[in-house]
């Protein structure tokens, strides 16, 4: 779990027109998607300037962004058209889509690199290869409505947040059923962070924790491993609205998007003291 030992200080506010949906890394480059926009915007990773904005075809509604350094592409899921589109970094003329669930709220790979999508209204996850086959659809339990984001575990169960108010973060095993929670009505020992409302991304950090947007509590909460303990994540800076996240371990980055306000891209550089 998070200490003292950890802080986080601000190096870069973008500010933008529109929500920031979904933000990841990959190589050199930050890649960012906003609400109505059907471009990628592609920052370079050490100064944060804009290098280009990259059309995605047919993109109607971008809802999440992912990235998969085994097969150099980048997955965007599109809220309108219900789809996910695929584009190829190594030729970006060559994108292609495919539909899914209902409503595909965002994206993440796992480590078989096959894409993992968080299907709203459905209330399913998804599993499809790079070239949009269905390997796997999850129908999750009662327990665990409203999925917004899941990550796989190496178990190869899922961590999930629910959007709902209260909103939870579940532990859900392959078969869609729910192994514990954090949050709603779940009892939790020690606990007295205010309850979750309308979780959003989820992000694992060096620790083990788990790291949430709060939205509708405008925070970041960092929750440990056994979903039994919470606390605020260090940053000092008042968010409005977070929404898309990208913890990035390897350059001791967090990347956070805001969906009111100034609709900023904040990118804080994480201080692990000894």
């Amino acid at each position: 779990m998070l200490d003292a030992n950890c802080t986080a200080e601000l190096t870069h506010a973008i500010r933008g027109r529109s929500a920031v949906c979904g933000v990841t890394s990959l190589g050199d480059r930050v890649y960012v998607v906003r609400d109505y926009r059907t471009e990628i915007e592609v920052y370079d990773v050490n100064s944060m300037a804009l290098q280009q904005r990259l059309p995605v075809p047919k993109l109607s509604r971008a809802s999440g962004i992912a990235a998969c350094p085994r097969y150099s592409c980048l997955y965007v899921s599109d809220w309108d058209t219900v789809s996910v589109h695929r584009v190829d970094l190594t030729r970006p003329n060559a994108a292609k889509n495919w539909s899914v669930a209902r409503v595909p709220e965002s994206l993440s790979v796992n480590s078989t690199h096959n894409v993992l999508v968080s299907c709203l209204v459905t209330n399913k996850l998804q599993e499809y290869t790079t070239l949009g086959d269905l390997v796997k659809e999850v129908c999750l339990d009662i327990g665990a409505t409203g999925p917004c984001y899941a990550i796989q575990l190496s178990s190869g169960d899922y961590v999930v947040s629910q959007y709902t108010s209260p909103g939870a973060v579940s532990l859900v095993g392959p078969d869609g059923q729910v192994l514990r929670s954090f949050g709603q009505s779940s009892p939790q020992q020690g606990v007295k962070v205010e309850a979750m409302k309308y979780p959003v991304s989820l992000a694992l950090n060096r620790t083990g924790d788990i790291l949430v947007t709060d939205r509708g509590n405008n925070r970041i909460l960092a929750v440990d491993s056994t979903l039994s303990r919470a606390q605020e994540f260090p940053i000092n800076v008042a968010l409005k609205r977070p929404y898309a996240l990208w913890n990035d371990d390897a350059r001791d980055r967090l990347y956070v998007g805001e969906m009111r306000g100034q609709r900023r891209l904040l990118v804080f550089s994480i201080c692990w003291k000894q």
